[in-house]
């Protein structure tokens, strides 16, 4: 990744936005020419400019013209509403070019994945499933269960019916056979419970990712993104956030359609 001058994505100082979009150009150049090593390493460039999207398209054009192998979109997930990020994923995805990686910065809950997919963004990264797994914390795909809850305390199944991490995979399968309420009963305690979280929560991100990649690949990405949606909030439509529906609707996907 090159070097950039990050703020504060809410910020009301334009002229301090501008000026950390104009420098991290300035660094690029910089990074290009200090490239050691460029036949091994992808130097990403990354498109800043807070929610302006002005900003964000005169960063587009000057990091594109670049012709670095990957695009990142930084400076977003520091609190900004989620309607102007999408906002902004959509501003920038629509001006990159479609043979390089896209690559936002800071992005992991499940629902801004694929939103954000659907946008057309291809990579992300984010501390939240292994620090959500230290507080006992299992992501699925019906949501994040607190497996510290008593209420886990003599449920003898697997973190997620289903699931083929080696966590919930059976003995027999060649997995570990680890229940909820093991993890219940270690989760305060050990920081084994943290270690098997942190395994079936990547695990179940990078599922997730590569399920829909694959569902690209097969021209069935919006039937996809509505059973994602209709098992995270349980098949009940008031559930699903409005910022979802609206940004997905913007690129032709309507969750709310029969």
């Amino acid at each position: 990744m090159q070097l950039d001058d990050v703020i504060a994505v809410t910020s009301p100082d334009r002229a301090r936005m501008e000026e950390a979009m104009l420098r991290s150009v300035r660094w690029l150049d910089r990074c290009i020419s200090a490239h050691k090593y460029p036949e091994r390493q992808n130097l990403f460039c990354i498109i800043q400019g807070g929610l302006d999207l002005d900003l964000r398209r005169e960063c587009c054009k000057e990091m594109v013209q670049r012709d670095t192998p990957g695009i990142a979109i930084g400076g977003l997930s520091g609190g900004e509403a989620k309607p102007e990020y999408c906002k902004v994923v959509d501003t920038c995805t629509g001006l990159l070019p479609e043979g390089k990686p896209r690559y936002v910065m800071g992005v992991g809950y499940p629902e801004d994945l694929m939103v954000s997919v659907a946008l057309g963004a291809d990579m992300f990264d984010c501390v939240w499933p292994t620090r959500t797994a230290r507080f006992g914390n299992a992501v699925t795909s019906r949501g994040t269960l607190n497996l510290r809850h008593v209420s886990f305390a003599e449920d003898f199944g697997p973190i997620e019916d289903g699931c083929t991490c080696i966590c919930c995979k059976s003995t027999a399968e060649g997995g570990l056979g680890i229940t909820r309420a093991y993890v219940y009963h270690v989760a305060g305690k050990e920081t084994a419970g943290a270690h098997v979280l942190t395994m079936h929560n990547v695990h179940y991100l990078l599922a997730l990712m590569k399920a829909a990649r694959a569902s690209i690949i097969e021209d069935r990405f919006p039937a996809f993104l509505k059973d994602f949606f209709s098992k995270l909030y349980e098949g009940d439509t008031s559930k699903y956030p409005d910022w979802a529906v609206g940004a997905l609707r913007g690129v032709g996907v309507d969750l709310l359609a029969r």
